[in-house]
């Protein structure tokens, strides 16, 4: 059974100035290139891994996946999803609120990472990674999940519309905020439709971005950084 490792990053550690303090590993924010550069240096440093093993992708809040079996000199196009069997390849997803779904089946060594928005997690992006780790022989029953930090159902509120329409493509994900508005927990939704899909394993990071000033939350600044998940199999 192959060793599977996991990493969920703060906004603390980094080289990164106002407003994208400081460990922001996010390319498309508006950070200073080389701020970000750094940061994934750091990342990689910390993961024991060189930064070319890390593969990003573009996240365009969809349900593509993508299946990668080396470095990419670019975030992998147009997916939201990105699922690997290759040993010391790291899989990031990058997130500011969205949740990051971190997958691993340790005894057929496949991972995927996978980038859970509003949009994506409605449109099927997890149960569409999941599927692509069963190409590669992962089992549903071999597979555990982590779902990270992201937005929490009493902070993300959206109209009643809205909240009914992702309620019926991803059940369990109606909420109500504070405020005793309409809201959505992500979370929740994902975590039932994993358990639909037969995997016994699934442990929820209870962080709200938006209310842990430790963590990037886009709902909360507007322009803002962006954290990482990251998942890996050792060799």
């Amino acid at each position: 059974m192959a060793r599977v490792r996991r990493i969920v990053t703060s906004r603390s550690g980094g080289v990164s100035k106002p407003p994208y303090e400081s460990f922001n590993l996010g390319g498309r924010v508006g950070d200073d290139p080389a701020a970000v550069a750094a940061n994934r240096r750091r990342l990689a440093r910390a993961a024991g891994l060189p930064p070319e093993r890390i593969v990003w992708m573009e996240q365009v809040h969809g349900g593509g996946v993508a299946a990668v079996d080396g470095p990419r000199a670019h975030p992998v196009p147009g997916v939201d999803a990105l699922v690997t069997a290759t040993p010391d390849l790291g899989l990031g997803v990058l997130v500011a609120d969205c949740v990051p779904v971190l997958l691993a089946d340790s005894s057929a060594r496949v991972v995927a990472a996978v980038h859970a928005g509003r949009v994506g997690a409605a449109a099927g992006v997890v149960p569409a990674a999941v599927a692509a780790m069963g190409r590669l022989d992962a089992s549903p029953v071999g597979i555990d999940a982590l779902l990270g930090p992201a937005v929490c159902g009493e902070c993300y509120e959206v109209p009643a519309a809205m909240r009914d329409e992702v309620e019926a493509a991803l059940p369990g994900s109606a909420a109500t905020t504070r405020a005793g508005t309409p809201g959505l927990d992500l979370r929740a939704g994902i975590a039932r439709q994993l358990a639909a899909l037969g995997i016994p394993r699934v442990v929820a990071d209870p962080r709200c971005t938006a209310e842990n000033p430790e963590l990037f939350s886009h709902r909360r600044d507007g322009t803002t950084g962006r954290q990482a998940g990251l998942v890996w199999i050792e060799s």
